[in-house]
């Protein structure tokens, strides 16, 4: 396998202003709403989607789901997210050699966080490995219970890059080894770390990438791995919740409603859509999802690799709660940056009230089933 060929890469900012984005050409505000500030050294955080050691304390359980539904559909933009935050989606280019992308990716993630200012950095799907059920075995890490460094140098190394640039890392995702023998399991993880470098969220991809396009593209994920078992929500103490899940899940809109109805501001999707599926859902599965829920989602992609086996769509992008594309990366490695504000989850949601207008009463409300936040 070649690594891939690096490009200079090129930044795209969008603040909440900027204008709908109707092809792949972008447009955007240059504008520089916020200055690179420090993070506290330590913050409280959960994840209310984890489990065994990395569990935590306030996990939310489905019988206290109603009470926590209508209390969170209630709430106004400002307690969804309590201050402003700048996320910035890495369309990383990565190659063959594990280490060379884990020092590739801390470069960019402390450009996201030094040069533009973000709070929360996202990281693509198997942004460490070529992504491909051939190479899921080799890069596999184990993950759980507490690993060493040598069974898990992309955990070490994403806890140090969020540490040292005080920002909250939605790590990509990165192939997971468990168990032993007869009972080794594979899947394919994503790690999100603290500005401490702390563990906040272990996510593990509920909907396997299993597709058979006649002429164009069959991809098996379940060949090799196996599926998470839960949804993913975690709490940012200064901002609020996001939801954390990977590429294909996002064709499955209860996943994000349960999310949405549990009080998150953003739904993140670290993703690697293909050349067939890309131009045709990609940018539509972020913008049903945002218009959905009427929140925002951010998707970030790994840069396209001709090289490779697989052939990435690219095209990362951030979209606010009415469904406007805020800024959408081309194919080559970039970072995109977009600026989150509570005042425009409040306007889309009064404007359309569809939290008010629902009828549970002539369907039912996914999010008050037995939902699993624990595996």
């Amino acid at each position: 396998m070649q690594s891939c060929t690096l490009r200079a890469p090129r930044l795209l900012r969008a603040s909440i202003s900027s204008t709908f984005v109707a092809s792949s050409t972008v447009s955007v505000s240059t504008r520089r709403l916020f200055t690179p500030r420090a993070h506290p050294a330590t913050c409280p955080s959960h994840c209310s989607s984890i489990g065994r050691r990395f569990s935590s304390s306030t996990t939310t359980s489905s019988s206290s789901s109603t009470s926590t539904t209508i209390m969170s559909q209630k709430l106004p933009g400002a307690e969804l997210l309590r201050k402003p935050a700048r996320i910035a989606c890495i369309q990383l280019a990565s190659g063959a050699d594990k280490a060379a992308n884990l020092a590739h990716a801390r470069d960019k993630v402390l450009e996201a966080a030094r040069t533009h200012g973000a709070n929360i950095v996202v990281l693509p799907e198997c942004f460490n490995s070529p992504y491909g059920c051939d190479f899921f075995p080799s890069y596999a890490e184990r993950l759980q219970p507490l690993p060493s460094a040598d069974e898990a140098p992309s955990y070490y190394a994403l806890a140090a890059m969020a540490k040292e640039a005080g920002v909250y890392l939605v790590g990509g995702s990165i192939p997971e080894l468990a168990g032993d023998g007869d009972a080794t399991t594979y899947y394919n993880t994503s790690l999100t770390f603290s500005p401490a470098g702390a563990l906040l969220c272990t996510h593990r991809k509920v909907h396997l990438f299993d597709i058979d396009i006649p002429g164009k593209i069959r991809f098996k994920e379940s060949d090799v791995l196996s599926p998470g078992n839960k949804v993913s929500i975690v709490e940012l103490p200064e901002y609020g919740k996001i939801a954390i899940a990977i590429c294909y899940d996002i064709r499955f809109p209860e996943l994000a409603m349960v999310a949405a109805r549990q009080g998150c501001f953003a739904l993140v999707y670290p993703g690697a859509f293909n050349t067939t599926t890309g131009p045709l859902h990609w940018r539509l599965q972020g913008q049903a999802r945002a218009m959905d829920n009427q929140v925002y989602v951010a998707l970030c992609s790994p840069a396209r690799d001709t090289s490779a086996s697989y052939h990435a769509w690219g095209h990362s992008l951030v979209v606010d709660p009415m469904a406007q594309v805020l800024v959408e990366a081309d194919e080559n490695e970039t970072i995109v940056v977009a600026d989150l504000v509570a005042d425009k989850i409040e306007e889309t949601r009064k404007g359309i009230p569809l939290r008010d207008q629902r009828r549970f009463d002539v369907y039912p409300d996914v999010s008050e089933g037995p939902v699993k936040y624990t595996e």
